[in-house]
């Protein structure tokens, strides 16, 4: 495999601070990072991106709804795992997680993080050219322009992630077995 699971040991020095800060917030080195380690500047990029997308002004649920439209459109095992361990930590309705990671078109339960899935799903389409329709049905549900640029955010952000985990082989860490399948 030309992507080791690289340790602060192993990584390039530009990398170590940021595997140990990791491993020291989560209580594991997950494989993905330990991978993206590979790249000091896609490792960096991807945790300050993903960082500011957490702090932005969409709510927890809305955040992850874009994040796991991206995991199950990118095919990343390590992100719908993942983040349907973030989903039960925010006590999301089980059929929500599960309609989540169904990654099909069928609506999800909650018309308003539906909108969000929708909206997100019209971004990707239309490479960022909505039109007036589908943002106005975003609207619709109280979200608002700076949330319409959030959804972009966050597709940016796990672009990078669901795209260099499928590069780099990233496994399943066993800390998150039981949120696979």
């Amino acid at each position: 495999m030309p992507f080791p699971d690289l340790t602060p040991e192993t990584a390039p020095p530009a990398a170590r601070r940021a595997l140990e800060a990791v491993t020291e917030r989560l209580g594991y080195r997950p494989a993905a990072v330990a991978r993206l380690a590979a790249s000091p500047h896609a490792l960096d990029g991807f945790l300050k991106i993903s960082a500011i997308f957490d702090a932005c002004t969409l709510d927890p649920l809305s955040r992850e709804v874009v994040i796991m439209t991206m995991a199950t459109r990118n095919d990343c095992h390590v992100c719908v795992a993942m983040h349907t361990a973030k989903l039960t930590s925010l006590d999301a309705e089980p059929a929500l997680v599960a309609a989540l990671r169904d990654g099909t078109e069928a609506p999800l339960p909650d018309e308003r993080l539906e909108s969000v899935r929708r909206f997100t799903l019209a971004v990707l389409a239309s490479a960022g050219a909505v039109d007036d329709a589908d943002l106005r049905d975003f609207l619709a549900y109280g979200y608002t322009e700076q949330n319409a640029l959030e959804v972009v955010l966050g597709i940016g952000a796990y672009t990078l992630s669901t795209l260099a985990n499928r590069l780099t082989g990233a496994p399943v860490d066993e800390q998150l077995a039981d949120f696979v399948g």
